[in-house]
């Protein structure tokens, strides 16, 4: 009997925290062009065969190659102290020594565009811009432009270096990264997220009056590098040319372990396949798992040009990077008229506490790259997520088994529901793709 029990024991689907476990822990962090990216492709086709998916393979991705160096902030004056710094990803290294300049703080771009240039030259710009803490993840949106665009404002006036206060609503003394955009018509200067503890001190330093500060960055582009998209698939009964997309990102920032961030998306598209597998439904799901969708999005990008003959057969897409939290409705962006093939899941869904299908601005930063395909997406709790997104602290002890499993179950259900339709969802207008 002991025996038998080990055996079930053995062969049991692994659950979708052990899903996004196995990759935080045994690859841990993968920015592209990494080892780490290389060891999570090879991961993932692993345990898509472990799994029993189909067609199994990968598709080539050139991707970005950033890595970071030395990383310091230093108050120098009115106080000399230490701040926890990091720089944002695509940064510039500071010159050889550092930069040391007096602090302008801003807290918005709009105040920083207003400003008139002698102000800002030859400073190192500071954005002490407040995220708000909120299910929907709103707040995230409504700061981020910061991260994005900060240094290429401060420069156009001037600026020699560029900080901002972590983009997240968490205490803990860790700063979080995130992408960043030059311009081309500017210089490019330095870019550093400081954590919100040392943003709080150099705002009350700066209360009291002028301060200085130096900083040292050294990150390095390197030349482009290999990765790739993984695919497989559970193959359709009976449209196997029609295909419901399920997406998630591989690749994760380098100071964590990318838990939340996007393993948690990958294990549920995962979970959601494995349990396909034993009843297919009539529509092929093809799971992509993308590289470089945090740095660059060529991975996305790479699969609409390489399967832009199929794009008319995707029937919808549903991408996972919303962390592990319980869900609480479904966003749709579908064809005109389209909504009605989604009223049945009405009732499915109250029963697993999830509101009726809704129209919203749908879909992920990879799979709003698929021209055309209609969008679904997880409206997921997101109040904890920014506590630790893009820092060190993304790490696997973060995702709650039973809110993972329950959000892994609504993707099920909305999966199913539209692999299995008489009719389609139509077709989205045609408008250029967003980016993260």
């Amino acid at each position: 009997m002991t025996g038998l029990l080990l055996l079930l024991t053995l062969s049991a689907n692994p659950s979708p925290r052990e899903l996004a476990c196995s990759l935080a822990d045994e690859v841990g962090p993968r920015l592209s062009g990494s080892e780490g990216d290389a060891a999570a492709v090879r991961w993932a086709v692993e345990k898509m065969k472990q799994l029993g998916l189909a067609n199994v393979h990968t598709e080539p991705v050139t991707v970005p190659h950033w890595v970071r160096g030395e990383e310091r902030a230093e108050l120098t004056a009115p106080i000399s102290r230490q701040l926890a710094v990091t720089a944002l990803g695509g940064s510039v290294a500071t010159p050889d020594g550092g930069v040391e300049a007096e602090v302008l703080r801003v807290t918005t771009l709009e105040q920083l565009k207003a400003l008139p240039v002698d102000q800002v030259k030859g400073r190192i710009v500071f954005y002490d811009k407040v995220m708000e803490r909120l299910p929907s993840g709103k707040g995230y949106g409504d700061t981020v432009d910061v991260r994005r665009s900060g240094a290429a404002e401060a420069a156009r006036k001037g600026a020699v270096a560029s900080l901002i206060r972590t983009v997240g609503t968490g205490d803990a003394r860790l700063p979080h990264t995130g992408g960043m955009r030059y311009e081309p018509d500017v210089p490019r200067i330095p870019g550093g997220a400081l954590s919100i503890p040392d943003a709080e001190l150099l705002r009350r330093t700066l209360e009291r009056g002028p301060a200085r500060l130096k900083l040292v960055l050294s990150p390095r582009a390197l030349p482009d590098a290999e990765s790739a998209n993984v695919i497989g698939e559970v193959t359709g009964t009976a449209k196997p040319d029609e295909v419901v997309l399920l997406g998630a990102h591989l690749d994760a920032w380098d100071l964590g372990d990318g838990a939340l961030d996007d393993a948690a998306g990958v294990a549920i598209c995962l979970d959601v396949a494995q349990k396909l597998v034993g009843a297919p439904p009539k529509r092929t799901v093809r799971v992509v798992l993308f590289a470089n969708e945090e740095n660059g999005l060529r991975g996305a990008r790479t699969y609409a040009q390489a399967h832009a003959g199929e794009l008319q057969k995707h029937v919808a897409a549903i991408e996972s990077d919303s962390g592990a939290g319980l869900a609480s409705g479904v966003l749709y962006a579908v064809g005109p008229g389209a909504e009605k093939q989604l009223a049945p899941l009405r009732a499915p869904l109250a029963k697993l506490k999830v509101t009726a299908p809704k129209a919203g601005d749908a879909g992920g930063a990879d799979t709003t790259q698929l021209p055309g395909v209609p969008q679904l997406e997880l409206v997921q709790d997101r109040s904890r997520y920014f506590d630790i997104h893009h820092s060190a602290d993304d790490t696997c002890d973060k995702i709650r088994a039973d809110e993972l499993e329950q959000a892994s179950a609504v993707t099920l259900l909305v999966a199913r529901h539209v692999a299995n339709l008489e009719g389609d969802l139509g077709r989205l207008p045609q408008k250029s793709a967003p980016g993260k």
